[in-house]
């Protein structure tokens, strides 16, 4: 089985492109219009010009009125391929320090995707089925970003299995520290009358105390959704794909170190759908 570390540095060599202080900028520059309308145009081109319920059921996490004030008004602003193109700019320059690691893995990175199930992991098969780019960083980049859109897929399947919706979900990470925003609630959208609610729901299943605490049966949960997550993923994998993550883990477990080491104020920013 693949390692946590594994899907950490692929967290990571992803998801900087969400929090870079040049993102909101760049897609203003194609018309779009704030920093949510850049991030959900952006993450969601993969699946066409989306409106606002499918983003919803395949982001997870983030309250319906955010994602509804972005789209699907931002397809009217921008042209789809054009936001594509800003996406996959942002990517090539933040990945500037590493882009020698990454020509040499594109190939490989790539290779892995032929042996993945795509079977209830749509965000992730519609990154997958983007067409190749020839710039070898930009392949890598994008290939990055299907494994990590199918891990991501892999767990929000445990979390509605587990009949958490998207306020209870962000709770509880944040509750049990599985979160790595203090400003969890806000960011996500959801209002303190919301989020109290899904708090009390936690507090009947025994997750957490009236104070918004973890219990020790609500973090044992939680780490018992992390693990489901892990097997979904496993599962999803035929031999040779595991192979062949296994053969890329050491180089790109390091590269996102360097990566890290570079864009100190990014690594560890990047974040689970919920």
């Amino acid at each position: 089985m693949t390692s946590r570390a594994l899907w950490s540095a692929i967290e990571n060599l992803h998801g900087g492109v969400y929090f870079a202080p040049e993102s909101k900028a760049r897609y203003e520059a194609i018309g779009l219009k704030g920093y949510w309308m850049g991030y959900f145009a952006s993450r969601s081109a993969a699946l066409g010009t989306p409106g606002p319920e499918l983003v919803i059921a395949t982001f997870h996490g983030f309250a319906p009125r955010l994602v509804e004030r972005a789209l699907p008004d931002a397809w009217r602003l921008a042209d789809r391929d054009r936001v594509l193109e800003a996406r996959y700019s942002l990517a090539r320059d933040l990945l500037a320090n590493v882009a020698d690691q990454a020509s040499a893995l594109a190939a490989k990175t790539r290779s892995v995707l032929d042996g993945v199930d795509w079977a209830g992991k749509p965000l992730a098969a519609a990154h997958a089925g983007l067409p190749a780019s020839d710039d070898p960083v930009v392949d890598f980049w994008q290939s990055v970003t299907a494994l990590r859109e199918y891990r991501g897929d892999c767990h929000l399947a445990v979390l509605t299995s587990a009949g958490l919706g998207g306020a209870a979900s962000n709770a509880l990470a944040v509750a049990t520290g599985w979160s790595w925003f203090a400003d969890q609630r806000t960011m996500r959208g959801w209002t303190e009358q919301e989020w109290a609610e899904a708090i009390a729901g936690l507090v009947t299943r025994g997750w957490l105390a009236p104070d918004g605490t973890a219990t020790e049966t609500g973090t044992a949960a939680r780490a018992q959704i992390e693990d489901a997550t892990d097997r979904v993923v496993a599962a999803g994998l035929d031999r040779e794909a595991t192979s062949r993550l296994l053969t890329l883990e050491d180089d790109l477990v390091a590269m996102a170190g360097q990566w890290a080491d570079d864009h100190p104020a990014l690594a560890g920013r990047t974040h689970r759908s919920s």
